[in-house]
């Protein structure tokens, strides 16, 4: 970057007193505070995907069971049981009822327990997956109430078994509307491991809080949400390619 500049015309000095100023006195070099700059983003990033990947993988595989198990279990489902779906129902409401920070202090013990640690990308997977998972499974649910009772009486009809209902009917058509979901969760989860970052579980988060807030440093809060807003367009923009793929309408 420093040769491509050089090149436009920039002089050495205009650089080094650019890189002064965005660094707020940090660096005189600029060659050096651009790889600085690459250094602790980069690793920031590959943080905050790290955190997010794993939790997201986790939250679709438990919080799709959660919210198809109250699908099924509804007044209308497929094996209703109004009992035992009240309290799964109550227990996820308990769980999207609670603020993530105070979550993250909760779930201190048990990333200790589970990782060895309760800072750090990996402990941070521990609450963004509780968080996710209550969430995740009341968008499941109601994507699939969206299919309509009859299809499942067509099934049923056909003599079709529960699992063949689940994996054959039930998830095939609600197939788009449940990757829209995925992809909501997966934003959220982005700004959820940003707000880690305050508490010590690294990323971009981190890196805002520790460079940009303590530090009096602009430029890095500016470079840590240009590749947020970025990270979450790719996200988005993926979710809708993929959900429209799938869509039959």
């Amino acid at each position: 970057m420093y040769n491509l500049l050089t090149r436009l015309g920039f002089s050495s000095e205009t650089l080094n007193n650019l890189a002064y100023n965005l660094s707020d006195g940090t660096n005189r070099n600029f060659e050096s505070y651009v790889q600085h700059m690459r250094r602790i983003l980069t690793q920031g990033t590959i943080d905050t995907l790290f955190m997010v990947g794993f939790a997201a993988l986790f939250a679709i595989i438990l919080g799709t069971a959660v919210g198809l198990f109250l699908y099924i279990t509804s007044k209308n489902g497929v094996h209703p049981m109004p009992a035992l779906n009240r309290i799964v129902g109550i227990a996820v409401n308990i769980g999207r009822s609670i603020p993530f920070v105070v979550l993250i202090i909760l779930a201190f013990p048990l990333s200790r327990h589970i990782v060895g640690t309760s800072i750090g990308r990996t402990a941070a997977i521990v609450p963004l997956t509780i968080a996710a998972i209550p969430f995740l499974s009341r968008v499941v649910e109601a994507t699939l109430l969206e299919l309509g009772h009859g299809i499942i009486e067509a099934a049923i009809s056909a003599g079709a078994n529960t699992r063949q209902i689940i994996f054959r009917v039930i998830l095939p058509e609600s197939a788009p509307g449940l990757i829209a979901g995925f992809t909501i969760l997966v934003i959220n989860l982005i700004t959820f491991s940003a707000m880690a970052g305050v508490v010590g579980s690294g990323g971009l988060g981190h890196l805002a809080n520790s460079y940009g807030l303590q530090r009096h440093r602009t430029d890095v809060l500016l470079y840590t949400v240009i590749i947020l807003v970025i990270i979450v367009q790719i996200v988005q923009a993926i979710g809708q390619l993929i959900s429209r793929k799938l869509d039959k309408r």
